[in-house]
């Protein structure tokens, strides 16, 4: 064999073979590689808290709704799931990969074609176990969760237009509303100048959810939760906030040109700061529904034939 840099010519019974030899700096970069990726990997968790790792860097906190915790213990079941799966294949692979390598002086082309009937059912069946037992818990909670049965304590209509939104406290018999956002969207915090949905905490709350234009989409991230909201088309949902404080809502369907300014607060109070806030609307003339008529279709209808006029 006559070697020379990063080639190697071989003689063989069939003649002059000529290969590539491994760079001796391969080994260095792959290190190198290695080391990197380990090194960023330790930055990211080490800025991460262990509670954010327990609930699986979800946008929520304990407790939230009678619902976030479980859908977190799903999300964070799931993906422990598939990383065990995930390890057990990769080490599977390598196994084989080191196991059954090609050896030196070993010419002879292995048996292509074999049947091992308990394995090939073994990876048949335990994925469809899997995917069963997924799809059964996930079912399971989104039935918990769109369940509207429970009487609720308080009643809320929800109105999303281009590009803010109307709330009607249908108990108190009087609305809120407001206007688009005007901050920085690099920012996505809770400010005053957004119009801020008010739910007493531990009160279980249905809402009633509409559109006036076009497609929106309610969400509130601290939730865990959606819903859309079609023209139209009347959808519910309940929840019961758990934790007191102030949440970022926002429409999450791209309804526009301003669709990223479409946010609103929520906030999360007592039953007696909320019974207080109601009397604020009612003082400040904000009593009645703002209903259909104020759709845009309606509205199109009434400026057609003149009903909407001033005197």
């Amino acid at each position: 064999m006559i070697t020379r840099p990063n080639l190697q010519i071989v003689v063989t019974s069939e003649g002059l073979k000529i290969v590539s030899s491994p760079s001796p700096r391969h080994p260095r970069r792959r290190a190198a590689a290695l080391g990197a990726v380990g090194l960023v990997t330790a930055t990211v968790l080490a800025g991460c808290s262990a509670e954010q790792v327990g609930r699986g860097w979800m946008p929520t906190v304990p407790g939230m709704t009678e619902h976030t915790d479980d859908i977190v213990a799903l999300w964070t079941g799931s993906w422990i799931a598939a990383l065990a799966v995930g390890v057990l294949v990769w080490a599977l692979i390598i196994w084989c990969v080191i196991v059954y390598r090609k050896r030196k002086d070993d010419n002879k082309l292995p048996v292509q074609l074999r049947y091992h009937l308990p394995l090939e059912l073994l990876y048949t069946f335990v994925p469809i176990v899997m995917v069963g037992v997924l799809f059964y818990y996930t079912a399971t909670l989104q039935e918990e969760i769109t369940d509207t049965s429970t009487e609720a304590d308080v009643h809320i209509e929800v109105y999303g237009r281009q590009w803010s939104w109307d709330f009607n406290y249908q108990d108190a018999d009087v609305w809120d509303s407001g206007e688009p956002a005007a901050q920085d969207l690099s920012d996505m915090a809770v400010t005053e100048d957004l119009p801020t949905l008010y739910l007493p905490v531990d009160q279980t709350v249905e809402f009633t959810i509409r559109s006036r234009d076009v497609a929106h989409s309610f969400w509130v991230p601290a939730f865990l939760y959606k819903i859309d909201m079609l023209p139209g088309e009347v959808n519910t949902f309940q929840v019961t906030p758990g934790v007191e404080g102030d949440w970022l809502g926002k429409c999450a369907e791209l309804c526009g040109q301003y669709h990223g300014y479409m946010l609103f607060n929520v906030s999360v109070v007592s039953q007696e700061e909320f019974d207080a806030h109601m009397a604020d609307l009612e003082e400040a003339g904000q009593t009645g529904q703002l209903g259909p008529e104020y759709d845009r279709q309606n509205a199109v209808t009434q400026s057609g034939t003149g009903e909407g006029a001033d005197d």
